[in-house]
């Protein structure tokens, strides 16, 4: 199997790095929902060293992206685990006997407009679960703003998201995500201007 590749990676990735790097300035362990092909954990993990990295994602992503941490051979970005966001997710807590991470933060890039509101609200519930006071949850991906598109690039992802992967998938409003954080104990502290008409909102936990 060849690695997977991603050109939207390319586009956004030195951003993401850039902006997690003032967001995370110091040690800590990041949780990665989403990880995809891989290729944000690696370069992430690479760009920001003191950062440990923690990939997740459905296993049939696993193989793919075991190239891209492997052929990196860095010693702060993890294999992935098997997450999904609508089923019971592993137990983070350092009690646990099945221990294997603690997450101090958690990251996602493009998920949340990939699948349904109702998974969108399993994820909130699980990060807020998992996170210390303080800790941040960043998601990087396109919103929509008073229930408008905010490019007609985003207006024709919505629809081929609908038509093509999920009907009950497509780009979330700020708003329903700022409410659903605070329903959740988390708040909505910024929310940053991104390449291709995305954003990468930073989520407290409280």
């Amino acid at each position: 199997m060849t690695k997977p590749f991603s050109a939207a990676c390319l586009r956004n990735q030195q951003p993401i790095a850039d902006a997690l790097h003032s967001l995370l300035p110091t040690a800590a362990n990041v949780l990665e929902i989403g990880s995809g092909t891989g290729q944000h954990a690696v370069f992430c993990a690479q760009a920001l060293p003191h950062l440990k990295w923690q990939t997740s994602d459905l296993p049939q992503h696993h193989e793919g992206m075991l190239k891209w941490i492997e052929d990196a051979a860095l010693d702060n970005v993890l294999p992935p685990l098997v997450l999904d966001v609508d089923q019971a997710w592993p137990d983070f807590s350092e009690a646990s006997v099945n221990h294997v991470f603690t997450a101090s933060h958690v990251f996602t890039a493009n998920t949340v407009h990939y699948i349904a509101w109702e998974s969108v609200v399993n994820m909130f519930t699980q990060v807020s679960a998992l996170l210390p006071e303080k800790g941040l949850f960043v998601i990087y991906g396109p919103v929509n703003v008073n229930g408008q598109y905010t490019s007609e690039g985003n207006a024709g992802l919505d629809e081929w998201l609908k038509t093509c992967v999920n009907p009950l998938a497509g780009i979330k409003d700020i708003a329903d995500i700022e409410q659903l954080a605070k329903d959740q104990g988390l708040a909505l502290i910024d929310n940053l201007a991104m390449p291709a008409n995305n954003r990468l909102l930073v989520i407290q936990k409280q």
